[in-house]
């Protein structure tokens, strides 16, 4: 069989010329991370499937749709993970990181959710995931959410907005749910198939729906708001002015509700109007209840995923994408004993400017084509190496960057020479 094997449909290549929104973004978390305390986690892709059956909810469309599931040789039923919250929970209670201890964690890398392919919605995506476990105030949540809100300026993102709701206890959701089934079935004839068959399950999702028949009669259906249990009503209150406090501003949403089961209390989103229909790019709230749900202690416990495919368009879109040279000095060497030598004088400048990007001509080329090379590298110098330089220890040192002339060093002078020549 001959032909080229395509890449699976949603799965995408990230090639070098996209990479470095991706890299910027990383670089930018993991160190904003660390000043509030955080620490990565590496977590597994597979996992069994009762992990996110038990957490996500057997009633919402990722578990009864979404998910790539398969059984393995030995009978277990596994799957991709669609999310990363259980896993990061399951990895606290199964290593014993709890314990009563507080815990701030972070993890990243791909999902995998079986979607129709679109704009900002792929099968293989990507999340940045943080947890915090075993706080139980709004501070935390006021703290993870003034953190997200650093986060876009450090990006350079503006064209974001934050939504905030409350979804109380377990049990005031109990009695809202109660109140919202009555509704919805009062309207049955107006519910489209999605919406009648969660209304047996998780009928709160409902309120997401986007359907454009469905919307005058959602607009009119009872709001958790008005059910709240006092205890959550002032967990609320204290996270709202203290992000009034900080300067954050934000819109309070009824209607949001977050697509998983496990929530509690806060949700948030952020959204954007700058990518269309997907608007969401970083999501979150409490799930106060999950670790007990999922075998340990009750331990209160709140998070955020944020999607990297969105995040990396909103910085190009914003503009603020800085991609460095892939190098920084580029080694020119005409004729088979300079390119030996070239070889060994990178590696003798890598040593003594550790950080210093050296690249060296390889596969030959006369005079111009290497420097054609060099200019498409962008280096700042180009150091020429030929039998002549080779002869006396010496190389020249050509600026590319800058209207400056061609200038002779001995070799043993390059590493101060181009320490000051990249630095300008």
């Amino acid at each position: 069989m001959t032909g080229i094997v395509s890449p699976v449909r949603g799965m995408n290549d990230v090639l070098p010329a996209q990479i470095a929104p991706w890299q910027q973004l990383e670089a930018a978390t993991r160190t904003l991370f660390a000043g509030y305390g955080y620490e990565e986690v590496r977590l597994p892709l597979v996992e069994h499937t009762e992990l996110f059956k038990r957490s996500i909810g057997e009633f919402t469309d990722i578990v009864e749709k979404e998910m790539y599931t398969f059984q393995d040789s030995g009978g277990d039923s596994l799957t991709l993970r669609p999310e990363a919250t259980a896993g990061v929970v399951r990895a606290a209670i199964t290593n014993g990181l709890l314990r009563g201890a507080r815990l701030k964690l972070w993890t990243a890398g791909p999902m995998f959710r079986h979607e129709r392919p679109q704009k900002g919605r792929y099968r293989q995506f990507h999340q940045i995931d943080v947890e915090a476990l075993g706080f139980p105030g709004p501070d935390i949540d006021a703290e993870m959410i003034a953190m997200t809100a650093r986060l876009w300026k450090v990006l350079g993102i503006d064209r974001v907005r934050l939504k905030l709701n409350s979804l109380g206890t377990a049990e005031a959701r109990r009695v809202y749910r109660e109140k919202l089934v009555d509704y919805f079935r009062a309207h049955e004839d107006v519910l489209d198939e999605d919406s009648r068959r969660r209304l047996g399950g998780n009928p709160l999702r409902i309120l997401d729906s986007k359907n454009p028949a469905m919307q005058a009669m959602l607009s009119g259906a009872p709001l958790l708001t008005e059910h709240l249990d006092p205890e959550s009503r002032d967990h609320f209150a204290q996270l709202t002015g203290a992000l009034t406090a900080m300067g954050i501003p934000f819109t309070i949403e009824p209607r949001l509700v977050r697509g998983l089961d496990y929530y509690s209390r806060t949700v948030f989103e952020w959204v954007t109007d700058a990518l269309g229909a997907q608007d969401a790019v970083c999501s979150g709230g409490r799930y106060d209840g999950l670790i007990e749900q999922l075998g340990g202690e009750p331990t209160p416990a709140i998070g955020f995923a944020m999607g990297v495919e969105r995040v990396t368009e909103l910085m190009q879109l914003a503009g603020s994408v800085t991609s460095a040279p892939s190098a920084d000095v580029f080694v020119v060497a005409v004729g088979e004993r300079a390119g030996t030598a070239g070889l060994a004088l990178a590696e003798q400048l890598r040593d003594a400017l550790p950080g210093v990007k050296v690249h060296v001509n390889l596969g030959g080329g006369n005079f111009k084509a290497q420097f054609r090379r060099a200019d498409r590298s962008g280096a700042q110098v180009a150091l020429v190496l030929g039998d002549d330089e080779l002869a006396r220890g010496v190389a020249q040192v050509k600026p590319l960057r800058q209207e400056a002339g061609q200038t002779e060093c001995p070799l043993a002078e390059l590493p101060a020479v181009l320490r000051r020549s990249i630095a300008s």
